[in-house]
């Protein structure tokens, strides 16, 4: 079944089109990668494909949903409860614990067991000894181990990784990934990873490799 699907899409930045009329379609259960240098549009689609961006050209569809149908409050609902996002530079609140920052987005959704699941998840990535730290206080693995867990509280159905581990050590980096295809398989996610690295990217099911804003 296809759960997301990407039509003629296409983004301009002023006088740059950074994507080309693309085409995709992503399976329930699938793990994709999208593969490509700097520049070559990784982030810019992986922008349109979770709404965080509208198109200029083209359509994304969200379990037969068009987004671009749909007004900025109900995206983010859409968003919030079945797309959970992965960013390379982690994006964690500064002012909140681990514990608090895993459990933001559930108190977003005003889900009354927040801080019980957060717990939860916080356990299973390793890092339950450190729930009441702040992020200056935990190294770089350890703050994007609490950005994979804050993209996994609401429980959603569809994992978005960009460059999940582009600013780490290898040996860390290896244990994120590791980390990261354990918990999509537990969940049965489908996961869209957005990387230049092709060790990771063949990890995934499936690569589809972009090259100046087209699939090659």
């Amino acid at each position: 079944m296809t759960l997301l699907s990407a039509a003629n899409l296409a983004k301009n930045y002023g006088a740059t089109r950074v994507l080309h009329g693309l085409d995709a379609e992503f399976s329930a259960g699938e793990s994709v990668a999208v593969l490509g240098q700097s520049g070559s549009g990784k982030t810019t689609l992986l922008s349109l494909l979770a709404g965080l961006e509208a198109p200029d050209q083209g359509e994304v569809r969200f379990d037969g949903t068009d987004l671009a149908s749909l007004n900025p409050d109900a995206l983010a609902r859409l968003r919030g409860r079945n797309m959970g996002i992965i960013f390379q530079e982690y994006h964690l609140v500064p002012s909140l614990t681990a514990r608090e920052n895993v459990a933001l987005p559930l108190e977003i959704l005003r889900e009354r067991d927040a801080g019980a699941r957060a717990d939860a998840l916080l356990q299973r990535v390793g890092l339950a000894a450190r729930a009441g730290h702040f992020p200056h206080q935990l190294s770089g693995g350890e703050q994007q181990r609490v950005a994979i867990a804050r993209a996994l509280a609401p429980g959603p159905r569809l994992l978005f990784a960009d460059e999940p581990t582009g600013n780490l050590d290898e040996a860390t980096a290896e244990e994120v990934e590791s980390l990261i295809f354990s918990l999509i398989a537990e969940r049965g996610l489908t996961a869209i990873v957005v990387t230049h690295n092709r060790e990771l990217a063949a990890k995934c099911s499936r690569v589809l490799t972009l090259h100046l804003g087209r699939f090659a």
